[in-house]
């Protein structure tokens, strides 16, 4: 089960919306996501979380028409799974318009269609990559993890989160209550 939230940066303040992923295929299209949750302001921070049931979590930071930041907290955990393999391909140098990564023969769980969820047949992070030519993603943090340092999130303070890690993440930005009224 995924979660996924939008917090926009506005003159007011921080500003959340709960989103759905159903059209998100590739980074291009999670990138455009944020940037139309702006607002209207070109400059604007936009902020994507995705959490994936304390398994690994993501923030893909957008700001204005910059190349979006990306951090993961687990990426061999996250590249089992259709969503967290968009940013971690992205991270280790995925094309993000090759039709291999085309995420519609891939069911939620990062499976493709018709196998079996566990057994000797199973997708796993290391033959998912080996079979689209890229290497296997580590285990454990992932991407750029500054990109909350100068929203009052350290990269000490990233590397050490766990469990509940959106709220905290939500916590330390002062948008706690609003990401908490979405979920």
């Amino acid at each position: 089960m995924y979660f996924a939230a939008l917090l926009a940066r506005t003159e007011d303040g921080w500003e959340a919306s709960d989103t759905e992923l159903d059209d998100v295929e590739t980074l291009t299209d999670l990138t455009d996501l944020a940037r139309e949750a702006s607002l209207g302001a070109d400059d604007e921070t936009v902020l994507v979380f995705i959490e994936q049931e304390d398994a690994w979590f993501g923030v893909v930071r957008v700001d204005g028409e910059d190349d979006p930041r990306i951090y993961v907290s687990d990426a061999a955990a996250a590249a089992r799974s259709s969503y967290g393999e968009i940013l971690t391909s992205a991270l280790i140098g995925g094309d993000d318009d090759d039709p291999a990564d085309d995420l519609d023969a891939l069911n939620l769980d990062g499976t493709e269609e018709g196998e079996p969820d566990d057994g000797p047949d199973a997708l796993d992070a290391e033959s998912a990559a080996t079979a689209s030519g890229r290497p296997a993603p580590p285990p454990g943090p992932l991407g750029e993890v500054g990109v909350l340092s100068d929203l009052g999130l350290s990269e000490k303070e990233l590397l050490s989160l766990t469990s509940d890690a959106l709220a905290e993440i939500a916590d330390a930005l002062g948008a706690a209550e609003i990401l908490e009224a979405v979920r």
